[in-house]
Formats: C-alpha cells, sequence, structure tokens
C-alpha cells in the first residue's frame, strides 16, 4: 500500500485547506485511515481518523469543531478540511492507513501499518 498526501501550503490564519490522501496497491486490505501532524521539534500528534467501512470519525480535541475528515472509497481517497486555521497549527501532516478499525486505538500511531510521505501545512499571524 502506498499512500499520496497533498494538499498543503501556506495559509493565513482564519483560512482554510483541504488535504488529501490517496491510496494505491493493496488497498482493499485497509478499514482505517487517519492523519497526524508533527510540528517542528514535537512528537508526532494523531489528528482524525476515519473508518472505511463505517460512519463514524475521531478527532484530537484541538481541532474538533475546525477540521472535518471524510472519505471516497471509490477512489481509495480521504480528506482532511481544515477550517479556521491557526499558527499552531502548522506542521507537517501526514496520513496514515490500518488493516483494522478500533476506536480505542485509533489515535495511537503504532495502530497504523503505513505511512504517506506527509505534507507541510504552514499558517502565518
Amino acid at each position: 500500500v502506498q499512500l499520496q498526501a497533498s494538499g498543503g501550503g501556506l495559509v493565513q490564519a482564519g483560512g482554510s485547506l483541504r488535504l488529501s490522501c490517496a491510496a494505491s496497491g493493496l488497498t482493499s486490505s485497509l478499514y482505517t485511515m487517519g492523519w497526524f501532524r508533527q510540528a517542528l521539534g514535537k512528537e508526532r500528534d494523531f489528528v482524525s481518523a476515519i473508518p472505511l467501512y463505517g460512519s463514524s470519525t475521531n478527532y484530537a480535541d484541538s481541532v474538533k469543531g475546525r477540521f472535518t475528515i471524510s472519505k471516497d472509497v471509490a477512489k481509495n481517497t480521504v480528506y482532511l478540511q481544515m477550517y479556521t486555521l491557526q499558527p499552531e497549527d502548522t506542521a507537517v501532516y501526514y496520513c496514515a492507513a490500518a488493516t483494522s478499525y478500533s476506536g480505542t486505538f485509533v489515535s495511537l500511531s503504532d495502530f497504523y501499518n503505513y505511512w504517506g510521505q506527509g505534507t507541510l501545512v504552514t499558517v502565518s499571524s
């Protein structure tokens, strides 16, 4: 499985961006896709996750109400729509995929089997 993240860029505070993550390869093995982010000098943090065959979603408290995760199963693509971006949202955003789903563990990076290369989001104040 390969994951290709895109959509990052430079945006002013209060602006919006939409990230995309396209999966290819043995995508039938995937059950969950998620987004993590890593700011410079910090650990990688969970942002959001969605099961490919269910309706639930998971969000970090820091992005609830501002970010929306969605999917297009036919395209093997997951999106992260980000609104009201703030400078503290500046980070490299990574998409990840797992071969199972667990509402308990989706926020843990070790849960995921595959990772994309990351896309940089920079929010200026």
